[in-house]
């Protein structure tokens, strides 16, 4: 049996809307998992089961070779991360960090030494004394990040910690938090809306739709590998057709299911290219530029269907708006999905 294992565990609200449809899911000791998916498609509500804050309908939740699915939130020995930092204004940092070390059974130098290794660990050495309003926002998160992990729980539950943070500080929190996991090789959980995010933290996505597990995998594998045309069109900007649309896009008689290229692999010149056998090669006009730093993308026109190309930036002319150009796809690089 794996480290944790949901076994066709459904929940339908009050309202009736059944927001878990008989997930399954199996996660191995110390491994970063994330829970990627749209709002609404159930990852925050799988996440609460586990932690025992959310009851279950029906189906199965195992940790550790133990069934939790009716123990309570305390008897799973967990720590979750709200997307709020919920930390108590009236206490020191250090007092929130050893709040959960009340109801340990250890001396009061075994609690110190745990606190003070928590704020080396989430690098606030000297900020034990401050209060939550000392701090700005990233350090408050870190600060309850250490407050769950000081417990030492089985699994870390993180709640999309990071939605309210802007977008500098969160990359740095990310590459801190996994830094930490890979240190603890404490089995982590994490729930987010944010593709790059989960693509940059984890070990292995499940993909959610519409209470159901959509695709698992690594990172790459979701990225390279889309097995439904949904999991192309969440991961990695894929351009997605419908079969008649590809059938106008490629001048082919191919009209089943639906075609899916990464803009990355569509090679984009404002001269023809030479001839090769096997290639599509597609004439167009560009549209529309976008710079996103280190990469441009160009949205190219092609038989009044929309391409999005996109080239590294190394140095070179950029292709203006309303320019001719010529594209070139290679037959492996096109992902079909049958209906």
């Amino acid at each position: 049996m794996s480290y944790i294992e949901i076994k066709d565990v459904k929940k339908t609200f009050e309202d009736g809307q059944q927001v878990l449809k008989g997930v399954s899911l199996a996660i191995e000791k110390g491994e970063f998992i994330t829970l990627l998916g749209s709002s609404g498609c159930g990852k925050t509500t799988l996440l609460r089961s586990i932690a025992g804050l959310t009851g279950v309908d029906s189906g199965r939740i195992y940790i550790d070779d133990t069934d939790v699915t009716n123990l309570s939130p305390r008897q799973r020995n967990l720590a979750m991360v709200f997307q709020q930092h919920s930390l108590f204004p009236t206490m020191t940092v250090h007092d929130n960090i050893g709040f959960g070390l009340r109801f340990k059974k250890m001396d009061r130098e075994e609690k110190e030494k745990k606190i003070q290794e928590a704020l080396t660990l989430i690098e606030l050495e000297g900020f034990g004394k401050k209060y939550p309003s000392q701090l700005s926002g990233g350090e408050q998160q870190r600060v309850s990040l250490a407050r769950g992990i000081v417990t030492d729980p089985k699994v870390l539950l993180l709640d999309e910690p990071f939605s309210a943070i802007d977008a500098k500080l969160r990359k740095a929190l990310q590459i801190r938090i996994k830094n930490i996991h890979t240190s603890l090789g404490i089995t982590t959980i994490f729930v987010t809306h944010d593709q790059e995010e989960a693509m940059r933290m984890s070990d292995r996505i499940y993909l959610m739709n519409e209470g159901k597990i959509e695709q698992c995998g690594s990172p790459m594998d979701l990225y390279l590998k889309p097995q439904t045309a949904y999991a192309a069109g969440f991961i990695g900007h894929y351009n997605l057709f419908e079969g008649s649309t590809w059938k106008v896009l490629s001048r082919t008689d191919e009209t089943a299911g639906y075609y899916a290229v990464r803009p990355e692999s569509i090679c984009i010149s404002g001269s023809p290219w030479e001839h090769t056998a096997g290639q599509m090669e597609l004439k167009g006009t560009v549209q529309q530029i976008i710079c996103q730093g280190n990469v441009i993308r160009y949205s190219v026109s092609v038989n009044g269907v929309t391409l999005d190309v996109d080239q590294l930036y190394e140095g070179q002319y950029q292709l203006e708006r309303g320019r001719n150009v010529f594209l070139r796809i290679a037959p492996e690089d096109v992902i079909c999905f049958h209906h």
